[in-house]
């Protein structure tokens, strides 16, 4: 089992370089960064919860930028994203951001990928929401085809291009992880196509969670494709929950840290987080 933080980087927290050596000292496994680029003050109520939205989601850093900062201080923990709004970023760009990421932190970046649920952001961005996933997946090809051909070219209804030279390309091969985000009907569907792991939230009871991941399982094997590796973002302390989870399948454990902590409750956070990693592995 490994055991990590899913968190807001914000300009008054924990800043990225600080909290990944606190996390990287206490023997933890991983660092996840969410992002929204910003929030709509004329979307109500923007949050799913039905509330306003957290002063976190319009404060985070660019994640790449602060996995950055976190890579250049850290030498084992996993990095990644949870998750990238690839419907705002262009495919060119984020292919070099990532692999970029990859080979400065010597091959330890993940990409946690997902199309968002703030719809105005997205129309801010200049995408139409009714189509974000079909964005998604081509974006998503095409990154792939700039990690794996020395010269790419993707021609589809939403990115079309000719052929490029791009570089860095990823440390990891044949590139490096793509973790779809998402909970919902077709997620699986976007984690066979183009995904190596899949990251979903714990939406409803832990063994809703798990009849999905064994869905998971079932439908790769029928691909020829082995077990795919699930990373749990913003997962349960409980330790019972976590028993069952892990029973399940679930591999990778993201707890989510509250952003707007201050230091020394961010600290002690991870010093609980520290020993309950210690109990499950012990």
């Amino acid at each position: 089992m490994k055991f990590g933080v899913s968190t807001f980087v914000t300009d008054e927290g924990l800043q990225p370089a600080r909290l990944a050596r606190a996390v990287e000292e206490r023997g933890l496994d991983s660092l996840f960064v969410a992002e929204h680029t910003h929030i709509p003050v004329s979307e109500q109520p923007p949050d799913p919860s039905g509330d306003l939205p957290a002063r976190d989601y319009y404060r985070t850093l660019d994640p790449f930028v602060a996995l950055a900062a976190a890579a250049v201080v850290t030498e084992r923990i996993v990095l990644g994203t949870g998750i990238s709004l690839v419907v705002q970023r262009d495919p060119i760009t984020l292919a070099k951001e990532a692999a970029s990421l990859d080979h400065l932190s010597g091959g330890r970046f993940q990409l946690g990928v997902g199309a968002g649920w703030n719809r105005q952001e997205m129309r801010n961005h200049g995408t139409d929401p009714r189509r974000r996933m079909a964005l998604m997946r081509e974006r998503m090809l095409a990154v792939k085809e700039i990690w794996t051909s020395e010269q790419a070219e993707f021609h589809g209804e939403f990115v079309d291009f000719g052929p490029v030279f791009s570089w860095p390309k990823p440390v990891q091969r044949p590139h490096l992880p793509i973790l779809v985000g998402g909970n919902g009907p077709t997620v699986i569907d976007r984690v066979l196509e183009y995904g190596d792991g899949w990251a979903p939230n714990l939406v409803g009871t832990p063994q809703d969670l798990l009849a999905q991941v064994a869905e998971l399982r079932r439908r790769a094997a029928e691909r020829g494709r082995g077990p795919v590796p699930v990373t749990l973002i913003g997962a349960p302390l409980d330790e019972r929950d976590l028993a069952t989870l892990a029973e399940g399948g679930i591999e990778h454990f993201a707890f989510f840290r509250d952003a707007g902590a201050t230091e020394t409750d961010a600290l002690l956070f991870l010093d609980r987080l520290a020993a309950l990693a210690e109990k499950f592995r012990g």
